[in-house]
């Protein structure tokens, strides 16, 4: 099983970002890390073999805060066994002590917002960062002994044209990170992305996103980057354990307000509000507001979504095998074994080609 926990705390909400998130304002966080602690105690049946603390900004908690959440989040899991202990973080929100305390309560992986090293693009991102201190950020994890580093990069912004996109990762491959991801920029509902996109300020294009999604697997994999996930590429040793679980559809336990939880076919939704979490947890020891018990069906359907993103693929067994031929002879995907996997131009279109397969 994989655990999840949502820390949904940001100094500034990025105008892309459809996770649920919000500025501290007045809420006890204390009283929030007690409530993460309890619902943990509560819900947690099995020490997870892999631990992601996402967000918001894990990383902007307060050394204190961050003690108090890691020590007594060791009581209730076995750190030690733990495969991957990861934490998402912006780089301007440490500096060497704290990321120093990372490593110091057990973080083995740090997931590193960058998203671009192009200071016009970081700004239509509404990043807090400049592109010195992301790349500072990268070597105060270093100097912290931090064992595996991951930056996040994005493309298809508005603004990045292809020249400002290879000279970002040509910058973060110089930096020399244990894992790059780069993901197409979705517009997603409820941010102000989308909104621009409805009214028209906005646009998509799947030439360029194409474009922009070929270049980066031309210079990262000729860095030595394997592409083992559509939007992933590592050193060797430095896959991430945690998303290749969730890829492969194992169970995954979610806390915090807004986390996801799927075990055993039942998938449950916590409350959106952390103020309303708070109380819940409180209250009635868990802040679970739906419940869904997944068909056979729906569960093939995901883990053919899924699946297809990885270097593996999806089991043939999984598949309708009348659509596979066009796919073939178009060059978007071959057979491997028992396997269905996209080839390099068939990953540029991994969402329209799982829902024909789906």
């Amino acid at each position: 099983m994989l655990g999840y926990i949502h820390i949904p705390f940001c100094h500034r909400v990025c105008p892309y970002c459809s996770f649920y998130k919000h500025t501290p304002g007045k809420t006890p966080i204390g009283r929030f890390i007690d409530s993460l602690l309890t619902e943990t105690r509560n819900r947690l049946a099995e020490s997870p073999r892999s631990l992601y603390f996402g967000g918001g900004t894990p990383s902007m908690l307060s050394p204190a805060h961050l003690r108090k959440m890691l020590d007594g989040l060791a009581r209730l899991i076995d750190f030690e066994a733990l495969e991957d202990l990861t934490l998402e973080a912006n780089p301007a929100t440490f500096d060497l002590a704290k990321a120093s305390l990372f490593r110091e309560l057990g973080i083995q992986r740090i997931s590193l917002g960058i998203q671009s090293f192009a200071p016009h693009v970081l700004e239509t991102l509404g990043r807090e960062h400049s592109p010195e201190e992301a790349a500072e950020a990268v070597r105060t994890l270093r100097a912290a002994g931090m064992p595996s580093v991951n930056i996040d990069l994005m493309f298809s912004i508005p603004g990045l044209s292809l020249t400002d996109w290879r000279r970002t990762l040509e910058t973060a491959i110089a930096l020399e990170p244990d894992h790059i991801s780069a993901y197409n920029l979705t517009y997603e509902e409820d941010t102000a992305f989308f909104e621009s996109l409805k009214r028209g300020d906005l646009d998509t294009d799947e030439d360029r996103d194409a474009e922009q999604f070929m270049l980066a697997d031309e210079l990262l994999t000729a860095a030595g980057y394997e592409h083992y996930e559509t939007s992933n590429y590592a050193r060797p040793g430095h896959r991430s354990t945690h998303n290749r679980g969730y890829w492969k559809g194992e169970d995954y336990l979610g806390l915090g307000p807004s986390a996801v939880s799927t075990i055993n076919a039942i998938r449950t939704s916590n409350v959106a509000d952390t103020d309303r979490y708070i109380r819940m947890i409180e209250q009635v020891g868990h802040a679970t507001i739906e419940t869904e018990s997944l068909t056979p069906d729906q569960l093939r359907l995901e883990r053919i979504a899924l699946l297809l993103r990885t270097e593996e693929g999806v089991p043939l067994s999984l598949l309708n095998e009348a659509e596979l031929p066009r796919l073939i002879e178009a060059g978007l995907a071959v057979v491997k074994a028992d396997r269905l996997a996209l080839t390099r131009h068939g990953s540029a279109l991994v969402d329209p080609i799982a829902a024909e397969l789906a």
